[in-house]
């Protein structure tokens, strides 16, 4: 009996911390994005409308999610710093992407595009539309390729 109690108890436990998670990511207006987030949409996807915007906050760490109405994904630091873009089957936008990265995949991949680029401790990953993914570090010298 005893351990069917302690059992529940961390059932409900769980689910507490569950619910509490998911109640610190929700939809906010586009106006409420931070200033440098709305400058980098206007400037890299002129004439694309925000579908809707998600704050983030886990852990002290506050992210960004918007979504425009081509389909494109977007991820903002807290300043509002872009840490992905994700085009799905459309090209990155060049200048997003780093002179080096840019001239590997020309080199080594001709034909296809970066569909995906996201900023990473270690450096950038980079999604293909071949469906590669590439691996780069911070000078933008290949890491890694996993397909």
């Amino acid at each position: 009996m005893k351990k069917s109690v302690l059992f529940f108890a961390a059932l409900v436990c769980m689910m507490v911390q569950t619910v509490s998670t998911f109640a610190n990511d929700r939809i906010i207006p586009a106006e409420q994005l931070p200033a440098t987030a709305k400058s980098f949409i206007q400037k890299t996807f002129p004439g694309q409308a925000v579908s809707f915007a998600k704050i983030d906050k886990d852990f002290g760490k506050t992210t960004y999610e918007v979504h425009l109405n081509n389909g494109v994904e977007l991820e903002f630091d807290k300043s509002g710093t872009w840490d992905k873009v994700d085009c799905n089957y459309s090209a990155v936008p060049a200048n997003l992407i780093p002179a080096a990265i840019a001239t590997y995949v020309k080199t080594h991949f001709a034909g296809a595009k970066i569909v995906k680029i996201d900023k990473e401790r270690h450096g950038y990953d980079v999604e293909l539309s071949n469906d590669l993914e590439l691996k780069f570090n911070r000078n933008g010298q290949l890491m890694d390729i996993d397909d």
